[in-house]
């Protein structure tokens, strides 16, 4: 993961919606960021929209 380019960004959001996304987070064994990373591709695939397969280390499965 060294190496790759990331793009940050702020976010904001509810306390409700943090709190679920870290709970996702820890059971998943994930950081809230590489959780919302997830969750937002797979928003994005649904959807059907395309993503660069820029993941070597693909960590979602």
């Amino acid at each position: 993961m060294a190496g790759r380019a990331r793009k940050s960004f702020l976010l904001r959001a509810s306390p409700g919606v943090m709190a679920a996304v870290e709970r996702l987070a820890g059971a998943e064994l994930r950081s809230v960021n590489a959780q919302l990373e997830v969750l937002v591709r797979e928003a994005l695939t649904r959807r059907g929209i395309p993503l660069p397969s820029d993941r070597a280390d693909d960590d979602t499965a």
